[in-house]
């Protein structure tokens, strides 16, 4: 049987076919929105499957201490702050060493700033310079932004 689209048509138009093919007597618009449906929750699937979507956000201090041990591992902090959104963090361990946390598509990336880092407060900003191109500057809002810029420029 060829089912080619003049083929569907042809099946459609003999006389026993909407007995036989009950997709004759669907109006072709309505087969079109429900067959365009079904493809768009395939593909939303799909995406959920692979965890694509929109961007995660810090909630808590455990969220910071769990995305900080997942960029680098064994970070322990001991003092941090989140971004008033959620966008990102600072923290610090025993050592001294700063961790940035930034969004990173649907995960965090996160570096541990070097003496190369440079920060500054723009308004109710921080940005912080990594000094590295492919990771680049982060912006944060903090509640203890100037204490962080110490920190920062303290590095050597």
């Amino acid at each position: 049987m060829d089912l080619e689209p003049a083929g569907l048509v042809h099946i459609c138009l003999l006389e026993s076919a909407p007995r036989a093919n009950p997709l004759c007597l669907m109006d072709p618009q309505l087969l079109q929105f429900f067959g365009s449906l079904a493809a768009i929750l395939l593909l939303a699937g799909i995406a959920w499957s692979l965890k694509l979507g929109p961007e995660r956000k810090l909630e808590s201090e455990e969220d910071a201490r769990r995305a900080a041990g997942e960029a680098v591992d064994g970070f322990d902090a001991e003092k941090l702050s989140l971004d008033s959104e959620g966008r990102g963090a600072l923290l610090s361990d025993a050592s001294g060493n700063i961790l940035l946390l930034r969004p990173h598509g649907t995960h965090f990336a996160g570096r541990i700033l070097t003496a190369a880092a440079s920060a500054a407060i723009e308004g109710d900003t921080l940005v912080i310079d990594t000094a590295e191109k492919r990771y680049g500057a982060a912006r944060l809002v903090l509640d203890d932004a100037p204490a962080w810029v110490q920190r920062i420029e303290a590095i050597k």
